[in-house]
């Protein structure tokens, strides 16, 4: 998988359908093969940044899932 944010391939696996770029410090997450990306806040919310991406960014291929 890559980061749609800033393309590194430093994901890390943090829960269940859930990972974290180590690239650009966003949280991805994945529901129904479609990406969801969040910006981790200084209180430890998330807000969204899918608005940044096309719905074509945000598609998955089953096949690049780890």
């Amino acid at each position: 998988m890559q980061c749609p944010n800033c393309r590194s391939k430093d994901i890390g696996k943090i829960g269940v359908h859930q990972y974290y770029c180590w690239g650009c410090y966003i949280e991805l997450s994945i529901h129904q093969n479609r990406l969801s990306t969040h910006q981790v806040e200084e209180d430890g919310t998330l807000s969204t940044l899918d608005d940044l991406f096309t719905e074509e960014q945000l598609m998955l291929d089953q096949r690049r899932i780890p």
